[in-house]
C-alpha cells in the first residue's frame, strides 16, 4: 500500500520540477480525466495524454503544480490535494491570485498508474469520493 504513495509522490515530485512527461510506470491505456472546470475532457494511452497536456500547458507562462498534502483514500487510490499555477498566455489571468485548489486522483494497480482524474476544484474530487472537505 505504501509503494503506491510512493509511486505518487514520485510523479508529482517531478511534476513540483516541471516535468510533466512523468507518468511512469504508467498502464498503456492508462486513462486521463478532467471532470469539470472550463475545458473537461477524458484521454486514454500515453501518446494521447502526451498531445492534450502539451496542448495544455502550451496555454501558459510558467505552469507550476505544488503538492499539500496526499491522501490514501484505498489501496488503489491515492488523492493528491495541491494548487496549480501560471499566468494565460493569451488572458493574462495570474491562476495564483484565483486561489486554484485542485485536487489529482491517482488509480494504480499492480504497481502501474492506470487512470489519473484532475480535478480543477477539489471540492468535486471530495464530492465524487464521499470524503469532507
Amino acid at each position: 500500500m505504501s509503494e503506491n504513495l510512493d509511486l505518487v509522490r514520485s510523479i508529482v515530485e517531478a511534476w513540483e520540477r516541471g516535468d510533466f512527461s512523468s507518468l511512469v510506470p504508467a498502464h498503456p491505456e492508462l486513462e486521463f480525466v478532467i471532470p469539470d472546470g472550463p475545458d473537461p475532457g477524458s484521454w486514454t494511452g500515453v501518446a494521447a495524454i502526451a498531445d492534450a497536456m502539451r496542448a495544455r500547458l502550451a496555454a501558459w507562462n510558467e505552469f507550476r503544480w505544488t503538492a499539500e498534502n496526499y491522501i490514501r483514500v484505498d489501496p488503489e487510490r491515492v488523492l493528491v490535494l495541491g494548487r496549480g499555477g501560471g499566468r494565460g498566455k493569451t488572458s493574462g489571468l495570474d491562476v495564483d491570485r484565483i486561489g486554484a485548489e485542485r485536487a489529482i486522483l491517482f488509480h494504480i494497480r499492480a504497481g502501474k498508474v492506470t487512470r489519473i482524474v484532475n480535478y480543477m476544484d477539489r471540492r468535486h474530487a471530495f464530492a465524487d469520493l464521499g470524503l469532507e472537505a
